[in-house]
């Protein structure tokens, strides 16, 4: 972030110096492309495209929220309600390529520069080919008058194509394979992206058969887990330095990235007033959308001798404090658990879920500062992570284990690692054999691979709500996972206070009555009822089973094949009609 507030105001002050002299329609690019300074200072401005925000869940098949998805319900969204088709970036990006071509800057120099540029136009447009399909590709600024203005739509495939040539050129001309403050874009970085896109266009085109690109989606995969062992080859190593119980999280609420595993994040200076607002994001009720896991992904949280929960006969009648018991030590990370703490005034406290923000029971702290000062203020500074090296080595797996070439020793090294930080301690040397039915049937009802089955749960697991849930879904063609209710913990007995930490304090009581009789004082009563005194349905009720908490029962999603592309904005479709609209959308 600090990169980018400097590249931005440099920027400025070099063009002024021009402005000064010189008509606004001559201004001079000699002191931006003409030097290396310039250079370096113009391609900081681009960094302004990252996220810098922990929220980054979405659509997901095991994420509940407190608010109705207008696009999962039937008839809920247009194009008239589209957004997204914003080309100013990529114009800021090929102005800089087309105009880096002084020759008083050294060609590696002005190539290492032009490979950060190409990185941040990949970036750019695999979010918008994720997001729309079919783009136009653009490799130099338009002017008024240029026909691209009005020209329809190239082939998704010839943009992926594209995209990858820009990675394969940043990681061949970055100078910088590593960078000890993870705030550069490197060509290890390059790779990483380059591992990402070709994972998710060799999904695609493997589980979208209705693309009929099935027979090249090895060949993607294949590019997918090359860039990931160039990444593998380049020194990194999982951290572990906090222990099994607090490296992981450790990982997100650090100020300072840990640079072992973290190839990029975007970093905060309180003293500068660079912040953000995770822990109003992750505690606050009014504030977000109060994400919370669902109960049937929770249940796929190994047992700490790697066997899974769901093979215990009474899995589904354990309470919440019963099922946080002996499992992957990342579940305690992610949400909070039994035991979790929090400072207050200075002193550490055992800490309960507030099931005011936790709907389906289950509340997030992966991304929270302990201190609870950080909650009702933006000043939060924890490094915002978007590249580290779980993700790769779970990009190099799948792709193995996609083309059929997963051996015991890359188990060992990408799952089996990442579940040895967890504190896992069976099944990490070698691949599985045999497939979790749980699994199998309520998350991946089609997949009968157990290598494959094993990398999804733990990529659901280890990226949790880093952003990746939507895009999973729509590679691996899940759209229907996301009809399902949104189940949370079970509950024993209703109009019963209970101790849901273990410090002796009574924190929630499940309520059928709209006012209970007897309240205990510091106890929060959560109304489970099917209706509110106005008559309108209550959000939080009871499952079938009559013990299975549910958050909005009655707020039925939908699923249309059409949703795995959003539809061209209206607006955007009016001004070029050439543009044409997604399937579906019209």
């Amino acid at each position: 972030m600090k990169k980018v507030l400097y590249g931005i105001l440099s920027l400025a002050i070099l063009f002024a110096c021009d402005m000064e002299e010189l008509p606004k329609s001559q201004i001079s690019a000699k002191p931006v492309f003409g030097t290396e300074t310039g250079l370096e200072m113009y391609t900081n401005s681009f960094y302004e495209v990252f996220p810098a925000t922990t929220s980054r869940y979405t659509n997901s098949y095991y994420i509940a929220v407190n608010q109705v998805v207008k696009y999962l319900t039937e008839n809920g969204f247009s194009a008239e309600e589209s957004s997204g088709w914003d080309w100013r970036t990529l114009r800021n990006i090929n102005y800089f390529i087309t105009n880096c071509t002084d020759e008083s800057v050294p060609q590696a120099t002005r190539n290492n520069y032009l490979g950060v540029a190409r990185f941040f136009r990949a970036y750019f447009y695999f979010d918008m080919m994720k997001r729309f399909g079919d783009l136009p590709w653009i490799n130099h600024p338009l002017d008024v008058n240029d026909p691209l203005l009005n020209s329809g739509r190239d082939a998704r495939t010839l943009v992926v194509d594209s995209i990858k040539a820009d990675l394969d050129f940043a990681i061949a001309n970055i100078k910088t394979a590593k960078d000890p403050t993870c705030s550069t874009i490197t060509s290890t970085v390059a790779a990483a992206m380059k591992s990402r896109v070709c994972l998710w266009e060799g999904t695609y085109r493997k589980y979208h058969t209705e693309a009929g690109l099935q027979a090249s989606a090895n060949q993607w995969l294949q590019e997918a887990a090359d860039a990931a062992q160039i990444v593998m080859n380049a020194g990194y190593s999982i951290y572990t330095g906090a222990g099994v119980t607090n490296s992981y999280r450790k990982l997100f609420i650090s100020k300072t990235p840990i640079s072992s595993e973290v190839l990029y994040a975007v970093t905060f200076d309180n003293t500068m007033g660079v912040v953000h607002s995770s822990n109003r994001q992750w505690t606050s009720v009014t504030f977000g959308s109060c994400p919370s896991l669902v109960r049937p992904f929770v249940n796929t949280y190994l047992m700490l001798d790697g066997t899974p929960f769901t093979n215990q006969t009474d899995y589904a009648t354990k309470s919440f404090p019963q099922e946080c018991m002996n499992r992957d030590s990342r579940l305690a990370q992610t949400v909070r658990t039994p035991g979790f703490t929090r400072i207050t005034g200075g002193t550490t406290v055992k800490t309960a879920p507030n099931y005011a923000y936790a709907i389906t029971g289950y509340q997030t702290c992966k991304f929270t500062l302990d201190d609870t000062q950080f909650d009702n203020v933006d000043i939060c500074d924890n490094n915002v992570i978007l590249f580290r090296y779980a993700e790769v080595l779970l990009n190099y797996a799948e792709a193995k284990a996609e083309l059929g070439s997963l051996t015991d020793a890359d188990w060992a090294k990408t799952v089996g690692a990442l579940r040895a930080r967890a504190g896992i301690t069976g099944g990490i040397s070698s691949k599985p054999v045999a497939v979790d039915p749980y699994l199998k049937s309520t998350f991946f009802p089609d997949v009968s691979n157990p290598e494959i089955l094993e990398i999804r749960r733990e990529r659901g697991i280890e990226l949790s709500f880093e952003g990746f849930e939507w895009s999973d879904v729509c590679r691996w063609k899940l759209g229907n996972s996301l009809t399902r209710d949104w189940e949370g913990i079970y509950i024993p007995e209703f109009e019963v206070p209970y101790d849901m930490n273990g410090d002796g304090t009574l924190d929630v009581c499940f309520t059928k009555s709209l006012t209970p009789a007897n309240k205990v004082p510091g106890v929060y009563y959560l109304y489970v009822g099917e209706k509110l005194a106005n008559g309108a349905k209550n959000n939080s009720q009871i499952a079938a089973d009559g013990h299975t908490l549910v958050y909005m029962k009655d707020q039925k999603r939908t699923w249309n094949d059409k949703l795995y592309f959003y539809p061209i904005p209206a607006n955007d479709l009016v001004m070029n009609p050439n543009l044409g609209q997604n399937k579906g959308w019209d």
